[in-house]
């Protein structure tokens, strides 16, 4: 990293902060104002460097005083915003407040109020009159008296919650990226861009390096520029795990819950294994699980009050971010919007009765409606959503149709991880291995029971387990996944928790809020369709625990809710105070449970743990990188030493379609820093065309012996290290 590096990082952050303080509700905030702020400034922020990566690419300028330029000029922008929204609350503020009386929405509207504009609600997490006073008092002033006012319980959660997060934020900061898929893909592609200075695609032997939505890469690219290095790459998936909890708990709000089922929600969410340790790599999920869940958020505001613009702009961008970032995630997007439309609809139907009925005439008469005209607000909506979501995923959708004809590219990529079958019965056993592998415990007798009772029951309905339509690659199911490697780990406590609690907000709401049936009732819905979905068009695969993870972020909330609604029961007898303790009980040993699964993997986790073989605390920089595959470390700079010595500029690279390219960005980096000029000798792109052997100054191999000899020249030394090898001219 540069020495100017950390401080041009701050310049991102510093802009997320500003657009905070533009976006943040007025005076009459709705449900946690300050965390809708939040996801407003994350979704514009991320909306925008999406926009300047495309912008600069386009124009061959992905460049660092380009970058830098970018972020000036943004950050500028964000302080004369902020500075204009403090002089105008400045201004509102010496003005009497509004009185908190109770509008209903529907006359709230009719009666001219902004689409935006909630009615006050009651101070159980939610914001109301008393909640707008504190809020003037500063953010400070709030964190201490929430504080002060909090349980023995809640201090625990929060403490718990705020203590994992410091401890990956510094796992994320010491920790070399070290993820076996960015080794692969993710990172080589942020490289490849660098080195080019545009977008184009190249020729590769490893097609998702092209293919796959490279949304989350976008952002590695501005830290990858602004400060020279990688050793920041962590902190996208840390600030994306923050969002998570935010989020999740600001769901649990809207849905009714109070400062402790919110606490639950985070609690129960920061200590599943697969969120600690995602929050430390450079992995995409989490990012993706992010941009979901703040469309969840927008979405609930929307079924209670009429949609503004702003909010309209907020769910097109989430849409576009969670598309560009990993189109798994557009599962849940589909049921959120169909919510969306519903409730917008359901308002605008209840406003305009209103409205007749405040204008109906001496006899009873009432006017005419105008139907039409209200349902097209809504359609018009809907298009500025997709609208938005297309300029901010279009661009690369439209260079992967140009390049193989079909927007969600090549054959291979649309055949190996969407299900090829739809039947009843593959579905079913589809969807009970997903569960069975995120289901998993370190009980080996209960996975292979369940195992063989999946497979048993496939084969009596007649479809095969392993039937490759239904299944990735060329894997075979079962695999345990309950270890805590970042890929694989399941999530029983936080996926079991999850479930219930959908089960009880469907088929018996009132247990949890008897003001919230209806909302909590839809989103139950919303939850279980995005499963349901998602087992149907996702196949099998040993590390599919973490695509599922969006829609694990999306179902927790229920969990917390469910989980304070058994705390919060009365006690009317003797057998009801037996029942409450046994309940209480349960609740606290099942919490901790979930705290030790969280501590155990952001202590002894793969690839990333503070304690043991592999530790952050006591491994090179240089192996950290190579935790999955000590072995490889020496061979890639064995190489690397033989191709410097012989003064070769530019490289040939021969790799297999899951092999680590990477390392080679790093270990032959030009001496001033500069990415080296490597130019693959295989293409799976029919219009990229690889480079000829002939025309490089040397040839670096990774996995393949033979398909490297093929590869090389008449008369070229060959070397080759188990994974690694180098072939040279003669005369070098």
């Amino acid at each position: 990293m540069s020495a100017a590096g950390p401080l041009l990082a701050v310049l991102p952050a510093a802009a997320v902060l500003l657009l905070t303080v533009v976006t943040r509700p007025g005076r009459a905030a709705g449900v946690a104002p300050l965390r809708l702020a939040v996801v407003r400034a994350a979704l514009l922020s991320g909306a925008y460097a999406v926009l300047v990566v495309e912008v600069l690419g386009g124009t061959h300028a992905l460049t660092r005083p380009a970058f830098v330029a970018a972020w000036l000029l943004f950050l500028v922008a964000c302080a004369a915003a902020a500075w204009l929204r403090h002089h105008r609350d400045a201004i509102l503020a010496r003005q009497p407040a509004p009185t908190s009386r109770p509008v209903p929405v529907g006359a709230a509207v009719s009666a001219g109020a902004g689409p935006d504009l909630p009615a006050p609600v009651a101070d159980d997490g939610r914001r109301g009159p008393a909640q707008v006073d504190r809020v003037r008092g500063g953010l400070r002033a709030r964190a201490v008296d929430a504080w002060r006012t909090a349980g023995r319980g809640e201090r625990l959660l929060a403490g718990t919650v705020g203590g994992l997060l410091l401890v990956e934020l510094l796992v994320a900061l010491l920790a070399e990226p070290n993820n076996f898929d960015s080794q692969t893909y993710h990172l080589p592609k942020v490289e490849r861009w660098v080195a080019q200075g545009d977008l184009d695609f190249w020729p590769t032997a490893i097609h998702r390096q092209v293919t796959i939505p490279p949304g989350a890469e976008y952002l590695l690219l501005h830290l990858r520029l602004l400060t020279g290095g990688d050793q920041l790459y962590n902190l996208v998936q840390w600030a994306a795990g923050v969002l998570c909890l935010l989020v999740a708990a600001r769901i649990t709000a809207q849905l009714g819950g109070g400062r402790r089922a919110q606490l639950i929600t985070a609690f129960v969410l920061a200590t599943t294994p697969m969120v600690v340790l995602q929050a430390t790599s450079t992995q995409t999920d989490l990012v993706c699980a992010a941009w979901v869940a703040g469309a969840a958020t927008l979405v609930l505001d929307g079924l209670r009050r009429r949609t503004g613009w702003g909010t309209l702009l907020g769910l097109g961008a989430a849409t576009g971010l969670t598309a560009l970032t990993k189109t798994s995630g557009l599962i849940a997007l589909g049921p959120l919007l169909v919510l969306w439309g519903l409730a917008q609809l359901r308002l605008a139907r209840t406003a305009r009765v209103s409205a007749s009925a405040a204008h109906a005439g001496p006899a009873g008469e009432v006017p005419t409606s105008r139907p039409v005209a209200q349902v097209a607000r809504v359609v018009g909506g809907s298009v500025l959503i997709v609208l938005v979501a297309a300029v901010v995923v279009g661009p690369f959708l439209a260079r992967v149709t140009a390049e193989f004809g079909h927007p969600l590219g090549p054959p291979r990529l649309r055949e190996s991880i969407p299900m090829e079958r739809h039947d009843l019965p593959s579905i079913l056993i589809n969807a009970l291995r997903i569960g069975h592998t995120a289901f998993d415990t370190p009980l080996a007798p209960l996975r292979q029971l369940g195992g063989a009772a999946i497979i048993g029951g496939a084969d009596a309905i007649g479809v095969d387990p392993q039937d490759r339509a239904t299944t990735f690659g060329r894997e075979s199911f079962p695999e345990p996944a309950w270890y805590p490697d970042e890929d694989r780990v399941a999530f029983p406590v936080a996926g079991a928790l999850a479930l219930i609690g959908a089960v009880v907000a469907l088929a018996r709401p009132r247990r949890i809020d008897s003001g919230q049936v209806g909302p909590l009732r839809a989103y139950a819905v919303v939850v279980l369709a995005t499963v349901l979905l998602h087992t149907s068009m996702i196949k099998w695969q040993p590390w599919g625990n973490r695509l599922l993870l969006y829609a694990l972020v999306l179902a927790v909330p229920l969990a917390g809710l469910w989980l304070d609604a058994l705390l919060s029961r009365r006690a009317t007898g003797t057998a009801d105070r037996r029942r409450r303790s046994v309940a209480t009980g349960t609740v606290a040993v099942v919490l901790a449970t979930s705290a030790l699964a969280g501590v155990l993997a952001l202590s002894y986790g793969f690839p990333r743990r503070l304690v043991g073989s592999g530790s952050v605390f006591t491994t090179s920089d240089w192996d950290t990188r190579f935790l999955r595959r000590p072995q490889w470390a020496d061979e890639f700079r064995w190489a690397a030493t033989a191709v410097h010595d012989s003064g070769a500029r530019r490289i040939g690279l021969v790799e297999q379609n899951d092999n680590w390219e990477y390392p080679w960005w790093l270990v032959l980096r030009q001496p001033d820093g500069r990415s080296p000029e490597l130019v693959s000798l295989q293409s799976v792109l029919p219009e990229r065309p690889p480079a000829d052997p002939t025309s490089v100054d040397a040839i670096v191999c990774t996995g393949s012996r033979p398909a490297c000899t093929k590869l090389i020249p008449a008369g070229w030394r060959l070397e080759f290290r188990g994974y690694v090898g180098y072939a040279l001219p003669p005369g070098r």
